[in-house]
C-alpha cells in the first residue's frame, strides 16, 4: 500500500481544490453568460450532468493529448506514435501525418508476441485464408472452428485444470462470468483494489459484496468470518455459496497476490477461490505459467482460474479454467458465450501458437529465453528506478511498475516531456486510481534490449528530476550520508 507523505498529500489536494475552484468559477459565468440563449434540449434532460461531466471538461480535457495516443506500427519495443495539435486548449486534437518513433514503455505486449513472429506470423496468415477474419456467429451456432476446440485444450493444459472454456474479450470475462457463476443469496468477498471488470461483475450478480482491504489475508478472514456468523442479510440464512476474488498481478499496483495466503484462509472457510490472472499468465513462473507455478501454489487449490490473451500472448480475449463441471455450466447459462461472437480465428490461432513457443512445442527454446528476458528487464528496470530516488510500487518478477506521480500537474508534465524525449509511458489518474495517487505505469516487455531499457531510464531520470517526482534519496546520495556517519562516529 501507498504510504503518502503529509507534504504531497496537502500539495496534490491544494492543486485538485484549486482546479476545482476555477472550474466551477468558469462554469458559473459561462451560466450568466449563456442565460438568455434558448436550449437545445426541448425539455430532454442533458444526459451529461454532474461531477463526472465537470471532471471531464475542467480536469481531462486539459491533458487529454497525454491519453489515447493513436500509433502507427505494432507495439514492439519501439513503435510509431502519430503527432497531434489542437487549436483550442484541447478540447478537441487533431492527428497529422507525421509519426514520431518511441520506445514503447506502455503496452502490455509481455512476451514480444505482439510484434511479427518467425513462428507464429505465418500460421496467423494461413489461418486468415482458411477461416476468414471473423466467423460471423456465436459458438453454440456456426462459430464453434477446431481451433477453438484445440485452444481451450490447450489452455487447460498449459494452466494445470481439466477443461477451459474462451471469451472474445478479456473484460467481458470477468464482467459476464461472475453474474454466471453467483446470485442472490450468495456472497462476493473482493480486494479492494480488484479491476473495475471485477468490480462491474459483482454488482452486476446481484450477490452480496463485501471488500477486504488489498492484499491482505488476515483482513480477509476476518471479513468471512464475520459474514458467515451474520449470514445473509435480513434473513440471516447461511449464504449459498461465496467466492473470494483476487488478481494474480495488480494491474495498477505491479504487486503480487499473497496467493497461499489466500488459498489457505478459503479452505478454512469453505470459500471458492476465483483467481485474475490477466497479467500474470505468460508473464511469471518459469514456464510462464502465472502466480500459481511462481508462489508455488497447486492449480487444483484455486477453483475458477481467469486470464486473457491480450498481454504475455499478443492476441485478444480471454479464458476461463476449471473443473468440467463448472466449464459445462458456463457453456450453457453464460450470454457471453451463448450470445457473443465467437473469437476471431486468426486470433485463436495466434494464442496457439504463442503457448506453443511458450511450452517449447516449436521445436526451440525462444519461449524459454523469453521469459528469462521478461524477468531479468523487470528486475533491472525496477532496481535502477528505485535507486533513481523515484517511488515504485510493486514486486519484484512482475513487469508492471507503477511509478507515483501524485500531482495533478505532474501528469501532464511527465507524460508530454518523456514523448518529447520519445519515450512513451501511460499516465494513470482518477477515476482508475484514488484521486490523490495518479501514477505512471511502466510495462515492460522481452523485445526490451538492454539497451532499450537504459535509453529508457536515462530519459525518465531527466525528466524525474525536472518535474520533481523523485520522493527518496538517490541511492549514491543515501550510501554518502551512511560514510559520512561513519566517519562522525
Amino acid at each position: 500500500m501507498v504510504r503518502l507523505p503529509y507534504v504531497t498529500a496537502l500539495t496534490t489536494l491544494f492543486s485538485y481544490g484549486l482546479l476545482f475552484a476555477f472550474g466551477q468559477l468558469r462554469d458559473f459565468f459561462r451560466r450568466i453568460l449563456d442565460a438568455g440563449k434558448s436550449s437545445n434540449l426541448k425539455g430532454y434532460a442533458p444526459i451529461c450532468l454532474g461531477l463526472e461531466d465537470f471532471y471531464t471538461r475542467r480536469l481531462y480535457l486539459r491533458i487529454q493529448d497525454c491519453f489515447g495516443r493513436p500509433i502507427a506500427s505494432a507495439p514492439d519495443a519501439w513503435f510509431d506514435v502519430v503527432e497531434r495539435y489542437s487549436n483550442d486548449s484541447n478540447k478537441t486534437l487533431h492527428r497529422t501525418t507525421k509519426t514520431s518513433k518511441c520506445l514503447n514503455l506502455g503496452s502490455y505486449n509481455y512476451l514480444g508476441f505482439a510484434a511479427a513472429d518467425e513462428y507464429c506470423t505465418p500460421r496467423v496468415i494461413e489461418s486468415l485464408k482458411k477461416y476468414s477474419a471473423s466467423t460471423c456467429s456465436v459458438r453454440v451456432d456456426g462459430g464453434n472452428t477446431k481451433l477453438h476446440i484445440e485452444l481451450e485444450e490447450l489452455v487447460a493444459r498449459f494452466v494445470g485444470k481439466p477443461a477451459a472454456i474462451l471469451f472474445g474479450m478479456g473484460y467481458v470475462t470477468n464482467s459476464a462470468i461472475i453474474p454466471a457463476l453467483v446470485g442472490k443469496g450468495g456472497l462476493i468477498i473482493s480486494d479492494s483494489l480488484n479491476h473495475n471488470s471485477i468490480v462491474n461483475g459483482a454488482r452486476g450478480s446481484g450477490a452480496t459484496v463485501r471488500v477486504f482491504q488489498h492484499n491482505n489475508p488476515a483482513h480477509l478472514e476476518e471479513v468471512l468470518r464475520e459474514q458467515i456468523a451474520g449470514g445473509q442479510p435480513r434473513t440471516h440464512r447461511p449464504w449459498k455459496k461465496i467466492i473470494v476474488i483476487v488478481e494474480g498481478i495488480y494491474s495498477m499496483e505491479g504487486e503480487l497476490c499473497k496467493l497461499p495466503e489466500v488459498i489457505a484462509v478459503c479452505k478454512k472457510y469453505k470459500a471458492y477461490t476465483y483467481l485474475d490472472e490477466a497479467h500474470s499468465i505468460g508473464a511469471v513462473g518459469k514456464t510462464g505459467r502465472g502466480v500459481c507455478e511462481l508462489l508455488g501454489v497447486d492449480p487444483a487449490d484455486v477453483d475458477i482460474m481467469m486470464g486473457t490473451f491480450t498481454k504475455s500472448f499478443g492476441s485478444c480475449g480471454g479464458y476461463i479454467a476449471a473443473s468440467k463441471e463448472i466449464i459445462d455450466h458456463l457453456k450453457h447459462i453464460c450470454p457471453a458465450h451463448i450470445y457473443a461472437t465467437s473469437m476471431s480465428p486468426p486470433a485463436v490461432q495466434q494464442v496457439i501458437s504463442a503457448i506453443k513457443v511458450i511450452l517449447g512445442e516449436d521445436g526451440s527454446n525462444r519461449g524459454a529465453k523469453k521469459l528469462a528476458q521478461i524477468r531479468e528487464n523487470s528486475n533491472f528496470f525496477r532496481s535502477e528506478l528505485q535507486k533513481m530516488g523515484f517511488e515504485v510500487l510493486g514486486d519484484n518478477d512482475s513487469p508492471v511498475m507503477p511509478i507515483m506521480l501524485y500531482n495533478p500537474a505532474k501528469i501532464p508534465a511527465f507524460s508530454r516531456e518523456c514523448l518529447r524525449q520519445h519515450v512513451a509511458v501511460v499516465t494513470v489518474a482518477f477515476p482508475a486510481t484514488p484521486l490523490l495517487l495518479a501514477r505512471a505505469r511502466i510495462c515492460i516487455s522481452a523485445s526490451h534490449s538492454r539497451e532499450d531499457l537504459i535509453k529508457g531510464l536515462e530519459v525518465i531520470s531527466k525528466v524525474g528530476d525536472l518535474v520533481g517526482i523523485k520522493y527518496f534519496p538517490v541511492e549514491h546520495e543515501k550510501t554518502a550520508s551512511v560514510e559520512k556517519l561513519k566517519k562522525l562516529q
